[in-house]
């Protein structure tokens, strides 16, 4: 069963109730503290790109390329398609030479409101690019190119590239890659559906990489979580959950659709994964800093960001406020 995450007053009145789930594992990936169920399975959404762009970093594809900490962030990005996050995508772009065409997310608007806004009043269009995942993407594009791989057909589960990526997630996960479920992504890739402490562990082995035996697979983490703490903004954007943790370098971070968020700690050497179960994502700077506080965590300049970025009184259009947000769960300790 779930548990109460989240509750939303207006007026004193209950409006709005956020169920859901939260695990917690130490360094040897047994579960340390909980709330619902830590044996939920879901879908990892986003939270995977991390794990997703191992593969290509792991074979070479940074040095081949002569890619930036920027570049290699933006394969983990959920971008908002700012003119900062287009600028390295057209650079990056620039380097591997392969047409945008080759990707099978949709074409969209930039979901940042200023660049949308922009491109309206001089009469542009969607493009591939601003869809929040033409990172990683493209990253895999790129890799397939270096590889010698096709590129038609990357999108498919029985690829190369996507079962390289399968076996990756599921030796992080600690689980075998038949027993990662697979499902379709809304850009077109493979998602992977898991139990909460199978991803809690692998976002453990993100942040204290020493943990993965296998070396080509440690460097490459090393390399990836090294990018995304020295260009925190290319993961998300201004005002994100993903930017305000990976700006703490203690703390390897990231959210997917639906309501799944998942981060590491190194220095407490702990995963963290949660789902809400309405898939809502409004919720998530709340929630991960009452984890936070609940744990102890030392860092009261990164629980000052959380709560300075997502105050709980909640206000109208006019900045009046009209309500409040109250976090419900306590973590039971295993």
């Amino acid at each position: 069963m779930d548990t109460v995450l989240v509750k939303e007053y207006r007026a004193d009145i209950l409006e709005c109730v956020h169920n859901g789930h939260i695990c917690i594992v130490n360094e040897q990936g047994k579960v340390e503290a909980y709330a619902g169920d830590p044996d939920y399975v879901a879908f990892t959404r986003s939270s995977a790109k991390p794990m997703q762009a191992i593969p290509s970093i792991r074979g070479g594809l940074a040095d081949h390329y002569g890619l930036s900490d920027e570049e290699i962030a933006i394969m983990t990005a959920s971008h908002r398609a700012e003119q900062a996050h287009v600028e390295v995508l057209e650079r990056f772009a620039r380097k591997a030479g392969i047409s945008e065409a080759y990707m099978v997310c949709a074409s969209s608007w930039p979901l940042d409101e200023g660049n949308k806004e922009t491109l309206l009043r001089g009469g542009g269009d969607k493009s591939k690019w601003y869809h929040n995942c033409s990172g990683k993407h493209y990253g895999m594009l790129a890799y397939c190119q270096m590889a010698g791989y096709p590129l038609a057909g990357y999108d498919r589960p029985e690829h190369p590239l996507q079962q390289e990526i399968l076996r990756t997630v599921a030796y992080l996960a600690g689980l075998a890659p038949g027993d990662v479920k697979l499902g379709t992504d809304g850009c077109g890739l493979p998602v992977f559906a898991m139990p909460l402490r199978a991803l809690a562990t692998a976002y453990m082995k993100l942040a204290c990489p020493d943990l993965i035996e296998d070396e080509p697979t440690r460097k490459a983490v090393i390399r990836i979580t090294k990018a995304m703490h020295a260009a925190p903004y290319m993961v998300a954007g201004k005002h994100k959950v993903d930017t305000l943790l990976l700006e703490d370098p203690n703390i390897v971070a990231k959210g997917g659709f639906k309501g799944v968020y998942c981060f590491g700690l190194k220095k407490e050497r702990l995963g963290i994964s949660f789902k809400i179960s309405d898939g809502s994502e409004e919720e998530w700077g709340w929630i991960t800093e009452s984890i936070l506080e609940q744990i102890g965590y030392g860092s009261k300049a990164t629980i000052e960001r959380l709560k300075a970025a997502f105050p709980k009184e909640l206000c109208n259009d006019e900045s009046l406020q009209v309500g409040r947000v109250e976090t419900e769960f306590k973590l039971f300790r295993a």
